[in-house]
This record gives structure tokens, C-alpha cells and sequence, in this order.
């Protein structure tokens, strides 16, 4: 048997003084997966499955925070890009407020898809990495060009930043030491309570300090990030929290192509969260999405192929 590693790295994010202060997110922390990367994408859950093998990548251990995503925007806004929404802390914050101690470590919400997608090749640029996302050879730098980013290329093999594809995703939920999670179980559990492992409707009813689930909730204290329960992984909130954008077009899953079909009227995005209209937190069940959609528990993580 192959031995199963999980390897983390960590990236520093420069930031202003105000950002991350108390907290480890003055790093980008990813989990890499090397080898064992074959497995059933959609198995115990869908009506249709197939078998994926994937290249070796690195995910983030968390939900893109809004502290994060602000600071990368308003440096690439100097730059030249744009952006339709400019994103809030979690589900109770303020559109494009400067972060604060309550809404840094939010999950960023109230962006779309297309804002996710350049927010990508933003981080990217700024980190001298070779972005992911282009159309005709340019690099998309605006989000309101949706013509463009709907016919996007993802370079699967630059070093940049980018949202993972479903299969990356669905894999990094179920992974576990010695094999997988089933696709109808919550990221992470096992005999216990799935509260524990899953910011939901029911525990929560609005989103959280990612990395917090299991933790005790009072308005009056926040608990600090990567507190709560990760899956077997070290990957926290791939169940629950917010809902998390893949960069596939929602279609029955094909053999030929892991990433998905080329066209499509729909995005994927996985995980459930903690809205009623999104309940659904198992490994394997699937959202689609209009990519111009945003609301207040649509979020994302990156992924990169490249350390």
C-alpha cells in the first residue's frame, strides 16, 4: 500500500497591520495531495458515477476569508482589474467594508463565480504566478466581461491560483488515511454527531469564523480560526459554513473529461451551507448555479498545482 501523506505549505499574504493581527492567517495554508488520487467521484450519492485519476494539487485547509479577498482587491484594483461585487464578511456583513475583527476570518460572500474567478488570477498576479484563467490568450481581469470568462481556459499546469474542479474538490472532502469517506456522509464524520464537523441551518442559521465547527457559538465570543473539527485531511468547512464554487459547468459526470464539459448553463458548487436553501452538506451531493448569481452563503477555496 502506497503511504498517504498530507503535506501543507503556507504562503504569505502581505497585509495591513489591522489584518489577521491575532489570528495564523497571515498565511495561505494548503493540504497537498500526491498519490492514492484515483477514486469514484459521485459514489453512494449520485445515480450516475465515474472514475477519476488526478494530477497531484494543493487545496487551502480554508474558506477564502473576507480579509484575504479585500486586501488582494483593492491591491488589484490598482492594477487594473475589476470587479461587479466587491464581496462582505460572512453572511452579516457590509458590502466592501474595510475587515474588522468580526468579518476578517468571515468567509468572503456576496460574490459571483465570474468575481471568484478574477479575484484568482488577481491573487495570482500579485504573487508573480502565471495566472490560470484566460480567453484568446489574455488573462481575464474583469469580472463584468462575462462573455469571456464564460468561454475561459483554465490552465490546468501554470503555477497561479484557481478554484478547484469538482473532482479535486469531492476528493478532498472524502480523503481519509486509509481510503475514502462515503460520498452520503458530512466532510469529516464518523460516529460522532455531524454537528460537530458542519457550520448548518440548524446550528448555525448564518455563517461563521471559518474553521470553527464544533466550537460553542455566543454572539458575545468568536471563536478563533481552525478551532473547530477539519475532515480527515486537516481541511476545514468542506461541509457546511458556505456553499463553495467549483469551476465546472454542471453537467452528468463524463469519463473523457475530469473538468468537466467545455459549455454549459451552469456552475458547480459543493459543500451545502449553513442556509436553509442549502441544506444539502454530504461529500457527494451537488448545487448548479448561474455564474452571475452572489448571495450572502456562496463562497470558495482555492487550489494551486504548484508549490
Amino acid at each position: 500500500m502506497k503511504k498517504f501523506a498530507f503535506i501543507l505549505f503556507s504562503l504569505f499574504i502581505a497585509t495591513n497591520s489591522f489584518l489577521f493581527a491575532e489570528t495564523s492567517f497571515k498565511h495561505l495554508n494548503f493540504v497537498y495531495f500526491s498519490n492514492n488520487l484515483t477514486y469514484t467521484q459521485g459514489e453512494d450519492t449520485q445515480s450516475y458515477t465515474s472514475t477519476r485519476t488526478l494530477s497531484p494539487f494543493y487545496i487551502n485547509k480554508y474558506e477564502t476569508t473576507y480579509g484575504i479577498w479585500y486586501q488582494t482587491k483593492k491591491q488589484a484594483e490598482k492594477i487594473g482589474y475589476n470587479f461587479q461585487n466587491p464581496g462582505q464578511g460572512g453572511s452579516n456583513g457590509k458590502r466592501d467594508d474595510v475587515p474588522d475583527e468580526n468579518t476578517q476570518t468571515q468567509p468572503v460572500t456576496m460574490i459571483s463565480w465570474y468575481d471568484a474567478i478574477v479575484w484568482c488570477n488577481a491573487l495570482s498576479e500579485l504573487k508573480n504566478r502565471t495566472p490560470c484563467y484566460t480567453y484568446k490568450g489574455e488573462i481575464l481581469r474583469d469580472s463584468s466581461d462575462t462573455a469571456s470568462l464564460d468561454l475561459s481556459e483554465c490552465n490546468w499546469n501554470a503555477n497561479g491560483f484557481r478554484l478547484p474542479s469538482e473532482a479535486e474538490w469531492e476528493y478532498a472532502a472524502r480523503k481519509t488515511k486509509s481510503g475514502f469517506q462515503k460520498g452520503n456522509q458530512i466532510s469529516g464524520q464518523n460516529q460522532n454527531d455531524s454537528n460537530i464537523y458542519a457550520w448548518d441551518s440548524e446550528n448555525a442559521g448564518s455563517s461563521r469564523t471559518v474553521g470553527t465547527s464544533g466550537t460553542l457559538f455566543s454572539p458575545d465570543f468568536i471563536s478563533d480560526p481552525a478551532s473547530g473539527n477539519s475532515n480527515n485531511a486537516g481541511i476545514f468547512d468542506m461541509s457546511g459554513n458556505v456553499l463553495e464554487f467549483c469551476w465546472d459547468w454542471f453537467e452528468n459526470y463524463s469519463k473523457e473529461n475530469p473538468y468537466g464539459p467545455s459549455i454549459g448553463y451552469e456552475r458547480v458548487s459543493r459543500g451545502g451551507s449553513y442556509s436553509i436553501y442549502t441544506p444539502f452538506l454530504f461529500n457527494g451531493d451537488r448545487y448548479s448555479f448561474d455564474p452571475n448569481e452572489c448571495y450572502d452563503y456562496f463562497g470558495f477555496r482555492i487550489c494551486t498545482s504548484s508549490k
